[in-house]
């Protein structure tokens, strides 16, 4: 016996990518149900080789449902997460909402799947940000081995972390600079994307970080360890899918480079593909649609006593939002549901 799985936002690019996910890796699902807001009412989405129309989130029943799979924003979850955790439908929720909630489980599998017990206090499980997952996937077995002290951290995220607006935009503009007269204005972002880079993603704090900044800071601590510190710079860049990640890790003890790169080589969801020759390493384009989170361009950072520096790269659409649900709802079903 299988799961009973719903899918809310199942026509945006998270939503289906999550479908995609769940029929690629064989999710023992009995039935899903796809549902959207009431102007996508009736578009039809894929699961493998199913073609499932949507149904509308505002009147649906969660009662009898396993999980429920959130991919939208934080309004709309809001609303309807606690409808669907009061009817005993657990929720796996890709908003940030619930991220920084005590009583809610932040979970990416490769680092604390343990945690996920603690989905029983609200019936929820929160998804973190798209430039946490990949990090904390390459965080995690080197804190094992070292335990990490202070990661600096620049962020270049593709225009997908935005959705289709973002992307539109960046299409847009890149055919507008070649037509003289249909040159296209920043309407998603603040400044002109195509041919550019912005070091703005989400809003300004009185810190003068930026709330995308304060959120891998934040959630990394909850995920991987209170007392690592890190800070980051979050550039959005002229890349439609892909997050890339320029770290600069400091350790409490020693770890040599090679024997870093060693385990990175065996540790979970990891690729590393590191050779010091051109080419030798992964960028964005060559990512897209993998699992994996890769890892380059790893070697030792003299100017601190125990350093580090590595380059990491992943599909955003997918560790970054819905494989890393999908993946949480693979723990749910092996160590909490437990059917079939």
């Amino acid at each position: 016996m299988g799961y009973r799985v719903v899918v809310v936002g199942a026509t945006g690019n998270v939503g289906r990518e999550m479908l995609n996910i769940l029929a690629e890796r064989h999710f023992p699902a009995d039935e899903v149900a796809v549902l959207a807001s009431r102007k996508s009412l009736g578009t039809e989405v894929t699961f493998g080789d199913t073609t499932l129309k949507t149904k509308d989130l505002d009147t649906f029943d969660f009662t009898g449902w396993d999980m429920a799979l959130f991919a939208v924003g934080s309004d709309a979850t809001k609303i309807y997460a606690p409808k669907a955790a009061a009817a005993g439908c657990i929720v796996i929720d890709n908003s940030s909402l619930y991220r920084y909630d005590p009583d809610v489980p932040l979970i990416v599998p490769e680092v604390n799947a343990e945690a996920i017990h603690g989905y029983a206090k609200k019936n929820i499980i929160a998804n973190p940000n798209c430039s946490t997952a990949q990090m904390v996937v390459a965080l995690k077995p080197l804190h094992d081995r070292a335990t990490i002290k202070r990661v600096v951290v620049s962020t270049y995220q593709s225009v997908s972390g935005a959705g289709k607006e973002g992307i539109d935009e960046l299409w847009d503009q890149t055919k507008g600079m070649y037509v003289p007269g249909q040159e296209v204005a920043p309407k998603k972002f603040t400044k002109q994307i195509a041919f550019n880079v912005i070091p703005h993603i989400d809003v300004f704090m009185d810190s003068g970080d930026t709330k995308e900044e304060w959120k891998m800071i934040a959630e990394t601590k909850k995920i991987l360890d209170p007392k690592v510190k890190v800070t980051a710079t979050c550039v959005r860049v002229p890349v439609f899918v892909g997050h890339s990640e320029s770290l600069n890790i400091e350790f409490e003890d020693f770890l040599d480079e090679d024997e870093a790169r060693d385990i990175l080589r065996e540790a979970p969801g990891v690729m590393v593909i590191d050779k010091r020759e051109n080419g030798g390493y992964v960028t964005p384009v060559e990512c897209v649609g993998d699992y994996a989170t890769f890892i380059s361009r790893i070697r030792q950072d003299s100017t601190v006593e125990n350093g580090i520096n590595l380059w990491c790269v992943s599909d955003n659409l997918r560790k970054g939002a819905a494989l890393n649900a999908v993946q949480i709802a693979e723990v749910l079903g092996r160590e909490v549901l437990k059917k079939g």
